[in-house]
């Protein structure tokens, strides 16, 4: 029962931290269950895709509701993240403990670093108007090619901003459309959805190997190299990895990897977390506690380091 609510309570303290940081649970609960708990390093992993899939159901639903998330590209890139997935749940177990463990420290290092350099956006100047946002529409007006010859000779098209109801400008698109093109929004155009394949598989296979649900490089593949703002690529991949973690935490429940009486508080404990964080994110300067955050990471990477090598 003790044992029970410990675990609540540290699923819950991982679930709002990371919220209000933006970072998934994993990269918190991953070491807080090998470090403070002293489970293997698999099972942790196992217990934290579990968590992961709790809290993407949960925000999945939102984002869509709100037409925030790119229902379309999520969906096209999540095949090849779900295969990659796969292959990282099969490669996790084909890996010693300890060259995990070494990749683990060395990517809570790199969260740390780029939390580090992370610069928050300048306030506007006094009497500058604020930019509007730009309406979020269901679909696109043109989204489907043009049937005939030209049809199947697709090309990038050039966005044209044209007139919408209420005055609004919407994106608009002169001409044969490729199929990177078509999964677009409102206001943006996707592209180099070939490399952006590639990303996905990657993403998914570090999923698979420690744990995290691979929005930390989901959300950066998508924004800069494919032309996704940052709200939608953060809400698209929100609605993504649940499904990623879904493909690999079947690998691990096979390999009976999944305690049960160990996911089941942690899981509720970060969906608590993270519901009550996003309510007060919007109330809390973040620049004293990711400053702290970025110390506790570093300190974090160094001691699953020295166990990656034995010390």
């Amino acid at each position: 029962m003790i044992a029970g609510l410990v675990l609540l309570a540290g699923g819950a303290a991982v679930g709002l931290f990371g919220s209000l940081l933006g970072l998934g649970g994993g990269i918190l609960l991953v070491p807080l269950l090998t470090l403070g708990f002293g489970l293997p390093l698999r099972e942790a992993v196992a217990i934290s895709l579990v968590s992961v899939i709790v809290t993407s159901s949960a925000g999945a639903g939102v984002y869509l509701r709100r037409h925030v998330a790119n229902l379309r590209l999520g969906m096209v890139l999540e095949l090849f993240t779900a295969c990659g997935a796969l292959a990282g749940g099969l490669i996790a177990f084909a890996l010693p403990v300890p060259v995990l463990e070494g990749l683990f420290a060395l990517l809570l290092g790199w969260v740390a670093v780029s939390m580090l350099r992370r610069r928050e956006p300048a306030p506007a100047a006094a009497g500058e108007a604020a930019e509007e946002p730009v309406p979020v529409a269901e679909e696109l007006a043109a989204v489907t090619p043009p049937a005939g010859p030209t049809a199947s000779r697709p090309t990038s098209p050039a966005p044209v901003l044209g007139p919408a109801g209420g005055g609004a400008a919407t994106l608009a698109f002169a001409g044969p459309m490729s199929f990177a093109a078509s999964l677009s929004g409102p206001g943006y155009l996707v592209d180099r959805l070939g490399f952006g394949a590639i990303g996905a598989v990657f993403a998914g296979v570090v999923s698979a190997l420690l744990g995290v649900g691979g929005g930390i490089i989901k959300v950066p593949l998508m924004n800069l190299a494919m032309g996704v703002p940052l709200k939608v690529a953060t809400a698209t991949s929100n609605m993504m990895i649940g499904i990623t973690a879904t493909s690999s935490a079947v690998i691990y429940l096979l390999r009976d990897e999944i305690d049960p009486y160990i996911a089941g508080p942690v899981a509720l404990g970060v969906f608590a977390g993270a519901s009550v964080g996003a309510r007060v994110v919007n109330r809390i300067d973040t620049g004293v506690l990711r400053t702290l955050f970025v110390v506790v990471l570093l300190v974090t990477a160094v001691q699953m380091g020295l166990k990656a090598v034995g010390l």
